[in-house]
């Protein structure tokens, strides 16, 4: 049996029934927490010292378009049409199977190495299985624990083709996903369908792809706000249909009504906001508030490392940043002055990307805390850093102050994948070098090359 011991640290467990210990012990058994107390005798473990270290669940990246990592800074200054454009009708278009890998690879390596020990990883450019199958291998390599959702790419339709907003999700695919990649559950992989929905289909596309996703028990992601909705009454009619549920993700939602988002709630939809990349490419403001209003909370997403940053501390302080601005705004309006403190706390905007990511993903009995008996994912972050120094609120410090610079050591289900701020297993300047000349050939062959 592997036995590690994390010891003297700060423990913030986002498990309520554990709380927070100011200076506590942690003991990982091989792939699980095996106990959490202020002191642990574990004479034959391996001791990682805490002390000056605050220790956090692994984080949830609830949303990411891994395969674009090698775009990187590409679409910063493009509005959602323009991405549209350039991206999905154009640089896509230019991807084989190998260039999938390598941005898929060092995407979740990135991730890891910010402290996301789950991805919920959207691929919707695999127009053959080739491309598919180097995706989820690259996952697999990096060793990070997520849900690969399938998607489908969304190229222009050429003459006599059919367009891809007509075009139901491959069922064959999914037979194929589920016989040869998916057979069994490795533990850390499993699979979802990120289908079109009905901002971005017709109506008999969605009812096919909802139907489909129900059927093989998986859950189903797709995205409602961004370019005019394709079947705009398409949220109704499947509401009527009966085929809202527990299995349906909705990423970003601006257009959706209070009405609706509370039906959907109450079915057990889950959300997940990006809301960076959805103030900078046009979609809205993210509806966290909406939501909170309703008794519900968001998961987060990068969403797009072609335009943002792939660190979801920074996420999380930006969607925090962000609604308590407009919860002051609508103070202001309304009283004619500021609330009398602030909205949401630090800790709720942690759990955004810790527990509440876990929940989306049907995970919470398994991740998203620091509680014994879970997998053991876990973040060590150095708190006696200069940027970090002093600490008079660990979840403050972690949500406000902390970087990438600041992780020190990530585990998943026990195993090390970054420590002492080093990546392990993984030769980075080969995958550096790949990713770089994969991004210069697919931009070139699109005449973007800046």
């Amino acid at each position: 049996m592997n036995r590690i011991l994390i010891k003297g640290a700060t423990l913030i467990s986002m498990d309520p029934q554990v709380g927070d210990i100011a200076c506590g012990d942690l003991l990982i058994e091989d792939d699980r927490i095996a106990a959490i107390a202020p002191h642990i005798d574990a004479t034959d473990a391996q001791v990682i010292d805490g002390a000056g270290r605050i220790v956090i669940p692994g984080l949830v990246n609830a949303h990411m378009h891994t395969w674009q990592t090698g775009l990187r800074g590409m679409a910063a200054n493009w509005t959602i049409l323009e991405y549209f454009r350039h991206v999905h009708a154009g640089l896509a278009t230019r991807f084989r199977p190998e260039d999938i890998g390598i941005a898929t690879r060092v995407g979740a390596l990135n991730q890891i190495n910010c402290g996301t020990t789950t991805l919920a990883d959207w691929c919707h450019n695999n127009p053959t299985p080739e491309h598919t199958d180097a995706a989820i291998d690259a996952l697999r390599a990096a060793g990070i624990r997520g849900t690969f959702f399938h998607g489908s790419p969304k190229p222009d339709p050429k003459p006599g083709q059919r367009p891809f907003w007509e075009t139901p999700h491959p069922r064959s695919e999914v037979e194929r996903l589920r016989r040869d990649r998916f057979a069994s559950d490795d533990g850390l992989l499993n699979l979802g369908l990120a289908i079109l929905g009905p901002h971005y289909s017709t109506y008999e596309v969605a009812l096919d792809d909802f139907r489909l996703a129900r059927e093989f028990g998986l859950i189903a992601s797709m995205h409602c706000a961004g370019a005019e909705a394709r079947t705009p009454d398409g949220w109704d009619r499947l509401r009527t249909d009966g085929l809202l549920g527990d299995n349906n993700n909705i990423v970003h939602g601006q257009t959706l009504s209070d009405e609706q988002l509370k039906f959907m709630l109450d079915q057990g939809v889950t959300f997940s906001l990006t809301p960076e990349t959805e103030m900078t490419q046009g979609h809205g403001f993210a509806i966290t508030g909406r939501l909170r209003a309703l008794g519900a909370q968001p998961s987060l997403g990068v969403d797009l490392e072609s335009g943002i940053s792939g660190d979801m501390i920074s996420v999380a302080r930006m969607a925090l940043a962000t609604q308590r601005a407009i919860d002051n705004d609508l103070s202001r309006r309304d009283t004619g002055k500021l609330p009398s403190t602030s909205t949401i706390t630090c800790r709720e905007a942690l759990a955004w990307i810790t527990i509440e990511g876990a929940r989306m993903l049907r995970m919470d009995q398994r991740i998203g805390s620091l509680s014994v008996g879970k997998q053991a994912d876990v973040v060590v972050i150095r708190a006696d850093d200069l940027n970090m120094w002093p600490v008079h609120d660990p979840v403050a410090s972690v949500v406000s102050q902390a970087s990438l610079a600041n992780i020190e050591h990530v585990l998943i289900a026990g195993v090390f994948r970054k420590r002492d701020g080093r990546l392990l297993g993984d030769d980075l300047a080969a995958h550096k070098t790949a990713l770089a000349a994969s991004g210069r050939r697919i931009l070139n062959e699109m005449g973007l090359l800046v």
